[in-house]
């Protein structure tokens, strides 16, 4: 197998991390959060519409570039590099791949091209917070207990004359505040024959209460979603769609892209950190130039390379997605951390740029992990450990 990438790949890296250089600093995504949206609109609308963005993995028939997870994966890396606050992977990593698989052709045609050319944001809402679980990542999605397991709680969906109405909350919906358009996840049919569905409810509906939350990585903005007798659509043409299924294979790539975008996080972190040591003087000499330090460097450069080419196969082949999740996770903690002491006290200070990159460590491994969590439900998957129950729970050993 080839794994040297394309020029036109090299092109989509060279180009986003050129316009990111020169507009998304520690300065403009400090700014960018604060705003009512929580990401800069102008830039967002530049990388829509300059360089396709959301639309990079979309079909052509829909207004995308035709492309594939890759170079999703690779410009994720250079937002994760920046530290970009954006829609990007609520609309184009979580949602539009959704839509595209379980959508009516007529709910395609409408709301892809929107996507694709940034006029449209959209997120997926999920009940209980349970982000991880819901995309089969941590646990297996059908077993339902992510989703409220068909009693009172998560969501509720009802068919009635005037069509679907939701009730119910969701929890740390990441853009939620701010999204044109959820996919909400949502039961019917009560608790004997309970089975789990997507409806899309748009931003301006009756009966729908969306409110900010304080997260721990403002470059990440969550929400929490309120729905009383709010009006939504089936998303499909009917109810015999398998939204587990779909939600699993959205997961794995997610997490592929998740992983890439983790690698540029950490390369981001330790780039500024190797930068300050070259000038940064201690016995009239640059601490870089001590050993102990060189060594430090060197066992997170070994890391960050590890993870960035588990990413990259992810990216090749989804199916690895998770494992590559939890390792680019653990490498940007490390880093980040790392990154804090090697700044010295002023890296200890909170406003410094070094815990820009902490929060988001932490941030997606409280949304998207945990680590320890990822790699036993893949383990698990592989039979590594004998057969495992859809609750969790091994059966028993499996000899080989």
């Amino acid at each position: 197998m080839d794994a040297a990438f394309t020029a036109e790949q090299d092109e989509i890296r060279r180009t986003l991390r050129d316009l990111l250089a020169k507009h998304s600093g520690p300065g403009e995504v400090r700014a960018a959060v604060r705003t009512a949206e929580g990401h800069d609109r102008a830039l967002w609308r530049r990388l829509a519409q300059e360089l396709g963005l959301p639309g990079l993995a979309l079909p052509e028939e829909y207004g995308g570039a035709g492309c594939t997870a890759t170079e999703l994966a690779l410009a994720c890396e250079e937002t994760g590099r920046a530290l970009l606050p954006s829609p990007l992977l609520a609309t184009a990593v979580l949602a539009a791949p959704l839509i595209t698989a379980l959508g009516a052709p007529a709910q395609r045609a409408d709301l892809l091209p929107r996507i694709a050319h940034g006029a449209l944001t959209a997120t997926l809402a999920v009940p209980g917070g349970s982000m991880a679980a819901a995309l089969g990542l941590t646990a297996d999605n059908r077993a339902g207990g992510w989703a409220g397991g068909g009693r009172a709680g998560g969501v509720q969906a009802r068919l009635g004359e005037g069509g679907w109405r939701l009730y119910g909350e969701a929890d740390r919906v990441l853009d939620g505040h701010s999204a044109g358009l959820l996919l909400v996840a949502a039961h019917t049919g009560g608790y004997p024959r309970s089975r789990t569905l997507l409806f899309l409810a748009r931003a301006e509906a009756e009966g729908l209460t969306r409110t900010r939350l304080t997260s721990m990585d403002e470059t990440r903005p969550l929400a929490r979603v309120e729905l009383r007798d709010t009006p939504a659509e089936l998303l499909g043409p009917d109810e015999a769609a398998d939204v587990c299924g779909a939600l699993a294979a959205t997961g794995r790539t997610a997490a592929a892209v998740l992983a890439a975008e983790a690698v540029g996080a950490a390369a981001g972190a330790l780039a500024r950190t190797v930068a300050y040591v070259k000038e940064r003087e201690q016995f009239g000499r640059a601490i870089g130039s001590f050993q102990a330090v060189k060594h430090r460097l060197a066992d997170l450069y070994v890391r960050v390379e590890a993870a960035r080419s588990a990413a990259y196969h992810a990216a090749w082949d989804p199916a690895a997605g998770p494992l590559a999740l939890a390792q680019a996770l653990e490498a940007a903690r490390t880093v980040a951390g790392e990154a804090v002491q090697l700044h010295g006290g002023i890296g200890f200070t909170w406003e410094h740029e070094a815990h820009l990159y902490v929060k988001r460590a932490a941030g997606d491994e409280l949304l998207f992990g945990p680590v320890h969590r990822l790699r036993d439900h893949a383990a698990g998957q592989a039979g590594l450990f004998g057969d495992v129950t859809p609750d969790g729970l091994v059966r028993g050993v499996a000899v080989r």
